[in-house]
């Protein structure tokens, strides 16, 4: 059930909250009127939407870096069940949180790391993963994490983007003198980013697009559709790990457990 407050409240809450990077309606009042992408993520929706079920009746969701909730709302819109959305920001937690409250759509939040996903012992039909893996400081990781313990189905993913947009034919296999093929634009390349990049500090790594169909791949994700350059869709299959794949859990160490206890 929605809350009812006047366009002046909202626009006084929304303000409050801020800063926003996801620019949504709520009820006429737009949370990021300034965004230097104008009307994002809901344009950027628009070009891909067609590919996610149009009715999600009776599926589960999992939005990890849900932000400001845009794609909860979105995926709540489409009848999901129970759509669960969790972010390690808590800002990003009030702001959709409210969002929700705006539009009166039932959904469920918690602040969780995509490296912690295991602890919610559960699947999800649906996973949206959009706009984090750049982010992230081990970013394959993350993937793994997602495919081991929470996808039980479908993943829709999407990274940040740079270099080549062309999808190269990798071989199984190459020969150690084989080089050439490095210094191709298609190759699939992570791009690290030192220090800044668009004045954020949490922005560590550019793929290009082979790079971001590979990733999804190497983690036990089949791309049934690539609606726009940095968008996929994805079937989650079985898979055998071997020893030396998969993800891993790192133990804490001494001081670290200390750091973690204050």
């Amino acid at each position: 059930m929605s809350i009812a407050l006047s366009p002046d409240e909202i626009k006084r809450r929304a303000e409050a909250l801020g800063p926003w990077f996801h620019n949504m309606d709520l009820n006429g009042v737009w949370t990021a009127p300034d965004h230097f992408l104008g009307d994002y993520p809901g344009v950027k929706f628009r070009g891909f939407g067609h590919v996610v079920p149009a009715d999600l009746s009776g599926k589960t969701v999992l939005d990890i870096g849900c932000n400001g909730g845009f794609y909860a709302l979105e995926m709540k819109r489409r009848g999901a069940s129970r759509v669960l959305a969790v972010d390690v920001d808590e800002d990003y937690l009030a702001q959709a949180r409210f969002a929700a409250e705006v539009t009166g759509l039932d959904i469920e939040f918690a602040q969780l790391s995509v490296y912690d996903v295991a602890a919610l012992g559960e699947r999800f039909d649906l996973v949206v993963f959009m706009g984090v893996l750049y982010h992230l400081r081990h970013p394959l990781l993350a993937l793994d994490l997602i495919h081991q313990h929470v996808a039980k189905d479908l993943l829709l993913f999407q990274s940040l983007q740079r270099g080549s947009a062309e999808m190269m034919d990798v071989p199984e296999n190459a020969a150690f003198w084989d080089v050439a093929m490095f210094d191709r634009p298609d190759y699939p390349k992570l791009h690290f980013i030192e220090h800044r990049y668009a004045d954020d500090p949490t922005n560590w790594w550019a793929p290009n697009a082979s790079c971001s169909a590979a990733m999804l791949r190497s983690s036990g994700f089949d791309i049934l559709e690539h609606p726009e350059e940095e968008v996929f869709l994805c079937r989650r299959r079985d898979m055998d790990i071997p020893m030396w794949s998969g993800p891993v859990y790192p133990a804490r160490g001494p001081e670290t457990k200390k750091e973690a206890g204050r």
